[in-house]
């Protein structure tokens, strides 16, 4: 498949999510954007995060030149 075959993929998922969305009622279209635990189910707002890590000290071990903000594709919050 080329570059363009996956986006037209891509796309087309994104549109088919969207419709399915738009035929639910709000509350349920919350529900569903909740983004549960794929395995037990538990709301996002419940999972835990490591309070212990040190992140000054993984950035000074990753190198890279960082200037203070995540890397390129990084997704979430990077702990500040």
């Amino acid at each position: 498949m080329t570059d363009r075959d996956y986006l037209w993929c891509a796309l087309n998922l994104a549109l088919d999510q969207e419709e399915e969305l738009a035929r639910l009622c709000p509350d349920c279209r919350e529900r569903a954007e909740a983004e549960p635990c794929p395995v037990c189910g538990a709301p996002r707002e419940s999972w835990s995060v490591n309070d212990g890590f040190d992140w000054a000290r993984y950035r000074e071990l990753k190198g890279g030149g960082d200037v203070g903000g995540p890397a390129g594709g990084a997704a979430g919050d990077d702990g500040e």
